[in-house]
């Protein structure tokens, strides 16, 4: 289905049809991606007594089950800077539009060390002076073991902060990578490049120009079939109040 949409003052056409979900199911198996030291999720159907609330075990008429899991390490999550503040900030009240221009970019991270990187003038240079109001990055190699990779303790790649800050003074307002984190997995707690992006210069006390408004969604999946350019974004989120929620970040070629 074929529409005309305007926004922000520009007129988009997209098909509705071709959405390109970047979203990573959420499941109890070993394939489900992992990351900050916990196990796997967990769903399994209630049980009360001898009654399972399971259709194939003859006891229910409906499958009733309960899940437990992490946003942060079990999946595509969207956050906000509730993520890193000493008072509480939901992601359901911070995010209140879904649909954003958006330039999907593909950088190989720069090796420093042991570390893998995403430089300022890696981002500078893919965005070629454009400024929508979201940046997918995807990061090379792009296997689709991101689909399923237990990331905790492997030192993955990051955004350098000077980056971060980039795209802020950018003006982009929603930031999604194909990583389990925009910072470094271990940096003893500093989350410079989340502070970078959200202006937040002092965790217990947050700035008046801290940007309450802007999103950082981690853990997506770009597959290497769809093209660097400029997308229309539709971010849906599940309305937690919690700092950030599990999220399905779906892109729209414009025609």
């Amino acid at each position: 289905m074929k529409a005309t949409l305007q926004h922000q003052g520009q007129t988009f056409a997209v098909d509705l049809s071709k959405p390109i979900d970047l979203s990573i199911p959420l499941t109890n198996t070993n394939e489900n991606p992992i990351a900050w030291y916990l196990d796997k999720p967990v769903i399994e159907p209630v049980r009360m007594g001898d009654w399972i609330g399971k259709v194939s075990e003859g006891q229910s008429s409906t499958n009733f089950n309960n899940i437990a899991f992490n946003p942060h390490a079990h999946g595509t999550h969207t956050e906000c800077l509730g993520h890193i503040t000493r008072d509480f900030y939901s992601i359901n009240q911070q995010l209140k539009s879904f649909f954003f221009t958006a330039e999907l970019i593909t950088l190989r991270p720069y090796v420093h060390d042991d570390d893998h990187v995403i430089t300022v003038l890696q981002v500078r240079a893919a965005l070629e002076d454009k400024s929508p109001e979201a940046v997918v990055i995807r990061t090379l190699p792009n296997d689709t073991g991101k689909l399923h990779r237990n990331y905790s303790h492997t030192n993955p790649p990051y955004l350098d902060a000077a980056a971060a800050e980039f795209l802020r003074k950018s003006g982009v307002k929603h930031l999604l990578i194909d990583l389990p984190s925009v910072d470094k997995e271990k940096d003893d707690g500093l989350l410079l490049a989340h502070k970078a992006f959200w202006n937040v210069t002092d965790v217990n006390k947050v700035n008046a120009d801290a940007r309450f408004d802007a999103t950082i969604t981690e853990m997506v999946f770009v597959p290497d079939t769809v093209p660097d350019g400029s997308y229309l974004l539709n971010l849906q989120i599940a309305p937690f109040e919690n700092d950030a929620s599990p999220s399905k970040p779906v892109l729209y070629a414009i025609d």
